[in-house]
């Protein structure tokens, strides 16, 4: 899946695409660590 973004992004010079999915999937890793155990860590960092 994500050789085919990147063919994507090559084929069609959507390169400004990269940032917002790479943000987005970083919001998703911090919303599903924040229902874990490691929660207390995270919090702790902002």
């Amino acid at each position: 899946m994500g050789g085919e973004f990147v063919d994507f992004l090559k084929d069609n010079k959507k390169w400004w695409l990269a940032p917002i999915i790479i943000s987005i999937l970083g919001l998703g890793l911090l919303v599903m660590l924040g229902g874990t155990a490691a929660a207390p860590f995270i919090y702790t960092l902002f």
